[in-house]
Formats: C-alpha cells, structure tokens, sequence
C-alpha cells in the first residue's frame, strides 16, 4: 500500500490525484472506532488487532471496483501532463497512460471519462498499468460502423503523408484521405496537414479488408452546398455581381461569387476571338460579372463579362457602306474563307471565291494565313444581323475586262495546264483566265484520254475558239494549230485506189486495217475473203481498195474481195453471153450469201475458179 501510494504522488505532479483512498479511510474508522483514538502507528507496524483488522480490510476491498485483466472498463481522468495522463476506474491504485495514445484528442481535460484496457492490475512495481489505444482498438471497429452507417462527423489525427494523400487516425484505425478529398480547392502543399486534428467524414469502408476513406472535402462541400442554395435563390438574370477568378480553363472561367461558382464560358469573355482566356483574365483577379442564366436545380450559374461593355457592332462607324475599303487581321482560317477582324469585335468573311479571279477551286490556306494584315473591299454589310462580307480580287485588275481585245478569237497563245479531265484539258493563259480545250480539240487523231497528251504543269499552244464573257469560260483548241492529217488522206487514199494493209484486228463485223502513216480504215466481213477462200488473221499482210471516204467521219471503208474479184472479169468478157452472164450470177450469189458461208462452202467457190481457168 506504501509503495502505491507514493507512485501515485510521483506520476501527477501537476495536478492532485482524487481523494479515494482519504475517503476509504474515513468510512473505515467510522464503521470501527473513533478516529481521534485510532492507532495509526500500530496499524502501520501490522499490531494484531484481531479479528478486527480482518474485518476493516474486507470493508476495504469492497470499497473499491472489482478489476479484471485484458477488459475494457471506462475512468475518469484525474490529471493531465505532457507525457502522461491519469486515470481513475475506482480501483486501489489509478493508471498511468502515455499522452501521445490521446494525441487524436487534443481536447482532452481532466473530469472527461476515457475507456481504458486493462493490461495489468499490478506491475513490478505494484503500479495499474492501463491503454487507451489497445480499447480503442477493441472498439474502434464497431464505432466506425456506427459513426458510417449515422452520416457521423468524427475527429482524426493526420498521422503523415503517403502516396496520393494522407494516413489519419480515426478510433484508432488507420483511415486513407485522398489528396482530393482534403479541400474543395487543389492542394499544392500536403505536409501542413502533418500533425495536426480535423473533422472527418467516413465515405467508404471495406469490410473485408478493413480499410477506411474518409474526407474532410466531404463537409466543405456540404456546407458550401447550403450556402449555394442561399445565394442562388437571390440571384436575377442580369445581376452584376463581384467575384474572384478561381480557376482558368481552356473552355472559360471559374468565377467565384462568395460561396458559390460561376462559369464564364470563353464566348462571353470578349467581343473579339481570343484563344484563351489568360489572355483576358488572370488567376485571383476581382472582376465585375453579369448573370446571364441560371440553374436553381443543378447550381449552374452562367456569367459574362463581355456584356457590360459597349458591342462593337453598335459603335461601328455609321458611314461605313458597301463599296468602302477596310483594313484588318486575319483572325481564323476555314477551308471556305477567312475571318477579318478590322475592329475588335467586328469581322468579315472573305469567301474563296472572292480571293482571286481564277475560276479554279482553290481553299483559303492557299491565299492568306492567320495573322496577314490584308485590305478589302466591303461586299455586303448588314448591321442588324451583324454580318459583313469582303473581297480581294475586287481591288486587283480584273482580266476579263477587255477579254476580247487582248485574247481575240483566232489568235495564238502559249498556256499553262492547270488540271487534266476525262473530257478535256484545263489551261491557264494569264492568272484568273482559263480555257477548256475539249478532248475533239485535242489532236486530229482520236486519243482515249487527255493524260496519254499532256498533264498537269504542261505547257501548250492554243487558239482561241470562242468566248463566254458572263461566266468567265473560254474554248480553246490545239490541234487547230497543227496540220490537218485528212488533207493528206483524201489526197493519198482516194475512192477506187489500191493500198496495202496490215490486219490490225478481227471481230464478227470485219477487220480494222493499218494503212501508211498509222492511217486506219475498216473492211466489212463479207469484203475480207481472200482469193483462196480463207479468212485474214491478224498481222497478214493484204492489198485492199478504197470503196469509201468520209471526212466528216474520218472514216475510211475498205476491200479486199474487190482487188482480185475485178481482174477476173476481163477473162469473162471474150465468152459467150450466156457463159458470162451466168458466171456474174453465180458471183452474185455467192458475195450475196458470203456472211452465211461457212468452210465447207467455200468449194463452190473454188469449183467455180477451176472452171474460169479452164475457159469452161
């Protein structure tokens, strides 16, 4: 009991433990005797006081709580240190228990009731030895459940700082705080959190793996969201409200509006096109807004700033007319035209076709670039809907003026392929003036395609054909300018004359034939027969008359039958009438029946040539 009692004195030097045993004692003297005529030095050397001294210990043991190893009972806190704190559970001697087990509680003050495990009820030194961390444990489980399941607000120490967040001690337990989870604004700087107590919300627990989230987030945003709810509902369309930049986005900016968040959409920023909004606003800047809309239900709030300022459009000079020329910037580039911003605010279109006077279609990039400083002529200016249409090519001669006189019909020029079809060539005389030179004006000779005589880039010479002023198109020619083959054909293969010809192709209807100088003409089937009765191949080698000469057609119509069936006819001409005649018939009948004729027939033939030459 000594021992006890001065252990007791020595841990709490700062403040005085209960008077538990000063009261034991007094209930003991007043069941026994008087305390004035107690012996306390005969007690103290352990007199023998009989059956009395058993009696006065056993009222003693009942005076003080019935303690049982490795339980959980709840104390009183007696006295506060900076290394130790005291605890009271009614029992013989009071607790010892380290400071940093409370360090979760930096609230703690003495007449608070803590739960205490039990670790031993005398140690070496006869002292009680207690843990609050070890109950917690043994409780903490179970109260995080119930602090999840109730929505609970609870306290927890941030113990350090791990990936992605920070360990918190909760109960006891080690909870996970995510980074996100710490404030509604980025946190830059996790360590100041080190070391120190917050109220926490517990989001998330794994039972299985006993794991605990928690967020302090969680409660600043529950918090902003009834303030929200406060400031929207006074809000009106066209307010104009203070806030501070608090974020900057590419899309627009986060304006915060004391309590609440405002977007300011990269559209309502400025009346000109701008690239991003750090080229208008900085982060932390005060600003004027208006409230354009906004959604109660949702707590979305649209803002402007561009509208209380005067629209350009609006102070535009009100003698500008269609007609006048403007300066600007080239704001933005499409494949169709480009943008001109010739005030802050105020833009004209250019369109494509009104870059150049060439009629080739052509994209923007191919004439301006984003930031060319141009002048144009306003076509169109419509202040209501505010829109303006420019032009280049209005302020550049045009080269359709006076067409006929620097390109008259006839005359002769050297041209620039600009683009090649199925149907004919594209080429450019001068830039913005271009003809079409068709595929029958290509050469003499028929060509399956224009690409097999020129392509792109190429140069040729044209003559001028013909003009469409009002649409801008020209016709052109360039085997106008060359000698006309046929002149030399019908010269050279007139009707009746005879020329040998290569067989160039055979089909049902007859042959094509190559003449002299890549010259072509056609012999029907019937007028293809050779002498001996057989059929051409291709590549035989055969005399054939000219029967026909067509220039408009730059047709010629051949025959190989006639070259030798006419040599025939003088050895006839000494016979009889009657011999004669009926030869010519039996010619006649076959030539009539030659495209029904097949091998086998072709003996009548021969039968017939045996009897000629015999004189039969």
């Amino acid at each position: 009991m000594e021992e006890n009692k001065t252990v007791a004195v020595e841990e709490t030097p700062v403040q005085e433990t209960a008077p538990a045993a000063e009261e034991t004692r007094k209930t003991v003297l007043n069941a026994s005797v008087d305390p004035d005529k107690f012996d306390w030095d005969a007690f103290e050397e352990d007199a023998n006081y009989g059956e009395n001294k058993e009696e006065i210990e056993k009222m003693y043991d009942n005076t003080l709580s019935k303690v049982v190893e490795g339980e959980v009972v709840e104390g009183v806190v007696t006295a506060i240190s900076k290394r130790e704190v005291i605890v009271n559970i009614g029992y013989k001697s009071e607790g010892v228990i380290m400071a940093p087990e409370f360090r979760y509680n930096p609230d703690l003050k003495v007449g608070d009731k803590v739960e205490v495990y039990v670790e031993s009820t005398e140690d070496k030194k006869g002292q009680l030895v207690l843990s609050h961390k070890k109950a917690r444990a043994l409780r903490s489980w179970d109260m995080v459940n119930a602090a999840y399941n109730s929505n609970e607000i609870v306290k927890g120490y941030v113990k350090t700082r791990t990936k992605g967040g920070m360990i918190v001690d909760i109960f006891g337990i080690e909870a996970f705080l995510p980074g996100s989870q710490i404030d509604i604004k980025p946190i830059r700087d996790y360590d100041q959190y080190v070391d120190t107590t917050m109220d926490f919300k517990i989001v998330k627990i794994n039972q299985e793996f006993r794991n605990v989230v928690v967020s302090h987030k969680a409660l600043i945003e529950a918090e902003l969201e009834q303030q929200k709810s406060e400031i929207i509902s006074k809000l009106e369309k066209g307010q104009v409200l203070e806030g501070t930049v608090k974020n900057i986005t590419s899309y627009g900016v986060f304006v915060d509006l004391g309590g609440v968040d405002g977007l300011i959409h990269i559209t309502d920023l400025s009346w000109g096109r701008i690239n991003h909004p750090e080229e208008v606003v900085k982060l932390d800047q005060k600003i004027r807004v208006v409230i354009l809309d906004f959604d109660e239900a949702k707590k979305r709030i649209a803002l402007g700033l561009k509208q209380l300022t005067v629209h350009p459009w609006d102070a535009l000079d009100p003698n500008l007319k269609v007609g006048d020329k403007v300066k600007g910037k080239v704001v933005l580039i499409a494949d169709y035209g480009a943008f001109v911003e010739i005030e802050p605010g105020v833009e004209g279109l250019i369109h494509v076709s009104e870059m150049s006077w060439s009629p080739r279609l052509r994209i923007a990039q191919d004439f301006l670039k984003v930031g060319d400083e141009v002048e144009a002529q306003i076509l169109t200016l419509d202040r209501e809907e505010k829109k303006m249409s420019l032009g280049l090519k209005q302020l550049m001669p045009n080269p359709w003026e006076n067409i006929r006189e620097k390109y008259p019909i006839g005359s002769k020029h050297t041209a620039v392929v600009r683009n090649v079809t199925n149907f004919g060539v594209f080429a450019e005389l001068e830039e913005g003036v271009e003809g079409l030179v068709h595929i029958s004006d290509i050469s003499w000779t028929k060509i399956k395609h224009p690409s097999e005589f020129v392509q792109p880039g190429d140069k040729i010479d044209v003559m001028i054909l013909d003009f469409d002023e009002e649409n801008h198109k020209l016709s052109l020619g360039h085997k106008q300018l060359l000698p006309n083959p046929w002149d030399e054909v019908e010269s050279t293969y007139t009707v009746g004359s005879v020329h040998n010809g290569t067989v160039a192709s055979v089909s049902d209807k007859g042959a094509t034939v190559t003449l002299d100088g890549d010259v072509e003409g056609f012999c029907h089937s019937k007028e293809l027969v050779k002498e001996d009765g057989s059929m051409p191949v291709v590549g035989d080698v055969l005399p054939f008359k000219v029967t026909e000469l067509k220039r408009s057609t730059k047709k010629i119509t051949l025959s190989h039958v006639k070259t030798y069936a006419a040599s025939e006819e003088p050895k006839a001409a000494g016979k009889p009438a009657g011999e004669a005649d009926s030869t010519k018939k039996a010619i006649k009948k076959i030539s009539s029946n030659l495209e029904k004729t097949t091998l086998g027939d072709i003996s009548e033939l021969a039968a017939l040539k045996d009897k000629l030459e015999k004189g039969e």
